[in-house]
């Protein structure tokens, strides 16, 4: 059977082998993902006033594979693409976030038909890393991102003042930014002042350094058109959303708090003008309950008048 007119089994399937077909195309068929990608039903496009909802499916391929006190929570691939697949499937999401390896799974599972899809770009900063702050552009580039007819690529972008590794950064994020614009996709820039200490980076999380963030990244690149910020949630964010004009969707960030608490930070700030949405991973893929339905389906509901729910 061609690897188009496969079936795979719905998530609670729990066989180690339900995957393996994933395993098989990539060694016989790679450009079944090519051929996924092409004839996959777009999203209509983002539409202001109407918030999408995207999952962030990034964080394995930087080696951050914890999620509060359990250290290895996404290093099960299976489990991964099961929660994916749930969060995915309920219509109120709009979009995912991904590397190119679990992107090209999702696209084969079928899992993004009328979806927003957006790749992660720079995945070379591995914390812990010597180097950390010097954060490589290690995964998808804008012409792949095109190829596969996605609506556009995210970047981290860290600004320590204490680093000489920044200037790269930023130039980087701004070559980034152009060549995303050329290929007429979105550049997500998730921007953070950070301080390096010892083998660790940390994010600064005050209002002051959020919006001095947001006042640099939104200058990168010769234009901005094209440029959206994924921020995180701080105190005073109607401070941070009059620093910019462009579309920001909020992140996530980590997990440490309970899941309805995490969730209720989120509600006034999705109220403020100019937020796009949510763009959420580990939150809402790893519950407290492990209730990834119920938790994903909470989190639509705090958006205003959701893409899928309006069309």
């Amino acid at each position: 059977m061609p690897f188009d007119e496969m079936t795979f089994s719905e998530p609670g399937d729990d066989r180690p082998e339900r995957y393996e077909a994933l395993t098989r195309m990539r060694l016989e068929d790679p450009d079944a993902v090519l051929r996924a990608a092409r004839s996959r039903k777009p999203h209509p496009g983002p539409v202001y006033g109407q918030q999408n909802f995207i999952i962030a499916a990034d964080h394995p391929a930087r080696g951050a594979l914890a999620v509060k006190g359990d250290t290895q929570a996404m290093a099960d691939r299976r489990s991964l693409l099961d929660r994916l697949r749930i969060a995915l499937a309920n219509p109120k999401v709009d979009g995912v976030l991904a590397s190119p390896d679990v992107l090209d799974d999702l696209l084969v599972l079928g899992a993004l038909e009328g979806k927003l899809v957006f790749g992660s770009m720079n995945r070379g900063g591995l914390p812990g890393l010597v180097n950390e702050i010097d954060d490589r552009f290690t995964g998808h580039t804008a012409a792949a991102l095109s190829e596969i007819g996605a609506d556009g690529g995210k970047m981290l972008t860290r600004i320590a003042f204490d680093s000489e590794h920044t200037t790269s950064i930023l130039e980087a994020t701004a070559q980034a930014v152009n060549s995303l614009h050329e290929e007429g996709l979105i550049a997500m820039i998730e921007p953070f002042i950070s301080t390096t200490r010892g083998d660790r980076v940390s994010n600064i999380l005050t209002t002051e350094a959020v919006v001095q963030s947001v006042a640099i990244s939104q200058g990168l690149g010769a234009r901005s058109a094209r440029t959206w910020m994924k921020l995180p949630v701080v105190r005073d964010m109607e401070r941070v959303m009059a620093s910019t004009t462009l579309p920001t969707v909020l992140l996530g960030g980590e997990p440490n708090g309970k899941t309805d608490e995490v969730l209720e930070s989120w509600r006034s700030a999705l109220a403020l003008p100019g937020v796009q949405g949510l763009t959420v991973g580990r939150t809402l893929l790893y519950p407290d309950d492990g209730d990834v339905a119920a938790a994903v389906d909470t989190a639509a509901s705090l958006l205003r008048h959701n893409t899928q729910e309006t069309r």
